[in-house]
């Protein structure tokens, strides 16, 4: 079925829930979990530092949070017994969408499993979706993994189903 997955992790819970998803897809089919985590430096910079603080404190501390997040979730999944790899990839402007859509090839994996917000409406124009631009232009099959409704807004209000 699959033999490679790639999960790319941002540390956010919809990331998480993509993570166990992959977890139990390899678990069924004895796939390696690939872990990726993209850094965007502009993020990480207010463009401020003088060019000596970035380099011996800015920039190694993001590298050293990226791995860290890559190295926590790899060893929850080698506790599980599943076979692991990471990848840190810095953006120099590239979008993330497409920077994962290049590891998916590079890393040769058969399956893209991403946590999606499920944004809808004017979030999703003002925030746009990099889950939707991978789903688009990824070379492999991509599993969108979203984190389910509370169940305030999952329950039925009382009239449904009832007689009138």
């Amino acid at each position: 079925m699959y033999s490679r997955l790639l999960v790319p992790l941002d540390g956010s819970t919809t990331a998480e829930l993509a993570l166990d998803h992959a977890a139990s897809l390899a678990r069924l089919s004895g796939a390696t979990v690939v872990l990726l985590h993209v850094i965007e430096e502009l993020k990480h910079s207010n463009g401020f530092e003088r060019p000596q603080v970035y380099i011996e404190q800015v920039h190694p501390g993001f590298l050293a949070a990226g791995q860290a997040l890559l190295d926590a979730a790899a060893a929850r999944l080698r506790g599980q017994g599943l076979a692991v790899e990471t990848l840190l990839v810095e953006s120099k402007g590239e979008r993330v969408s497409v920077l994962v859509a290049q590891q998916a090839l590079s890393a040769r994996c058969d399956l893209v499993v991403l946590g999606t917000h499920g944004r809808r409406g004017v979030d999703r124009l003002l925030m746009g979706s990099d889950a939707e631009q991978v789903a688009r232009i990824a070379p492999v099959p991509v599993m969108l993994v979203r984190q389910p409704q509370s169940a305030a807004v999952t329950s039925q209000p009382e009239w449904v189903g009832t007689a009138a």
